[in-house]
């Protein structure tokens, strides 16, 4: 008779219910940060712009949302993305950003992860020693280029939407630290900026929970006070993402290092791509940085992304630039999940 470690062998996929839900991803990271890719068995979204089936999903799939990116699938750190049809035929795709509070306008760590991925599965020409990719995010059009070297990526680049300064050196009242100066930037998203050297807070990951808390402690209260939090030209896009920590590298012979605290209390694993992107334009308007020159920036992890400024570009009534991001990303696994209409936890819950 057959043993059980036999049996297992020849009876390893289980075989779910026509009635239950299932969903395939390919999940990676950036630098640390996950990265959950859906590619099959989602419901048809409607729209003819990115900005539409956002709106779309939210008002009629959230549920799934919840599903994939929290417990027991996910966790409260977890991202993901849906790829849609691009904005016009000039672009390649569309994709849309998924988290633990809702769906954010710019992601730069999921451009440079889809990036690479988009070349690994062949989804686009692949075009030695660089491919370009054009991605329509909520925010706007995005420029991605990968490098490719002896048939492997190398890495992935991009250059972001016009990033701008709204203001430099504010002053916000937060509980338990008092007033804290803070710049407020937009890089596809909009984040406040803090000193985390002035604040007496290592960003090391035994500060993990105490940046959380006290990220969100300024970004309520930025929230609250501050009503210079408006997008030029799109209302969806005018509200505050996170707060950003920078502070003293600790690794030799880097820049800065990054801490952001986003949506509902999210911290990232990587130095933050649309975050990146809103440190260019302050440090150029303080002269900190010119046309060209790089920035290596780093995340709680230690990993690096390279920041730089490709030109200055006028974006409404704001002195803009456009910023280049650099890093790498790598696939972890595959993926198929299944939501029993039965489970009393299907749609997920969400627990710190």
């Amino acid at each position: 008779m057959p043993s059980f470690l036999d049996k297992l062998k020849t009876s390893h996929t289980f075989e779910p219910p026509e009635h239950w839900l299932k969903i395939k991803t390919i999940d990676m990271h950036t630098g640390g940060e996950p990265l959950r890719v859906i590619v099959d068995g989602f419901p048809k979204l409607e729209g003819s712009s990115v900005l539409e089936y956002r709106n779309f999903i939210k008002n009629k799939y959230d549920h799934l949302r919840l599903a994939l990116m929290h417990e027991p699938r996910g966790h409260a750190d977890m991202y993901g993305c849906i790829l849609l049809p691009p904005n016009d035929n000039d672009g390649d795709f569309g994709i849309l950003f998924l988290h633990n509070e809702g769906y954010s306008t710019m992601c730069g760590h999921a451009i440079i992860a889809i990036s690479t991925l988009a070349i690994e599965m062949n989804w686009v020409e692949v075009i030695s020693p660089e491919t370009h990719i054009k991605i329509d995010a909520p925010c706007g059009r995005i420029d991605s280029f990968v490098k490719i070297k002896n048939g492997k990526v190398e890495s992935v680049y991009f250059h972001c939407v016009p990033s701008f300064v709204v203001a430099l050196d504010q002053e916000v009242e937060v509980e338990g630290l008092g007033n804290v100066e803070y710049d407020l930037a937009y890089g596809g998203a909009f984040y406040a900026y803090v000193n985390s050297d002035k604040l007496g807070i290592p960003l090391v990951p035994e500060n993990y929970s105490l940046l959380i808390q006290k990220g969100m402690d300024i970004k309520r209260a930025v929230m609250k006070s501050d009503s210079q939090i408006k997008h030029p030209f799109e209302v969806d896009l005018s509200f505050l993402y996170g707060t950003i920590f920078i502070g003293g590298p600790v690794s030799e012979g880097l820049d800065s290092r990054n801490v952001c605290i986003f949506a509902e209390g999210e911290v990232d694993r990587c130095p933050t791509g649309s975050g990146v992107s809103g440190r260019m334009p302050i440090h150029f308007m303080r002269n900190e940085i010119k046309i060209g020159e790089t920035m290596t920036i780093e995340s709680i992890t230690g990993s690096v992304f390279k920041g730089s400024i490709v030109r200055e570009e006028k974006y409404g009534n704001f002195d803009a630039v456009i910023p280049q991001v650099e890093g790498t990303a790598h696939i972890t696994g595959q993926h198929e999940f299944l939501i029993d209409p039965d489970d009393p936890f299907k749609f997920g819950f969400f627990l710190r």
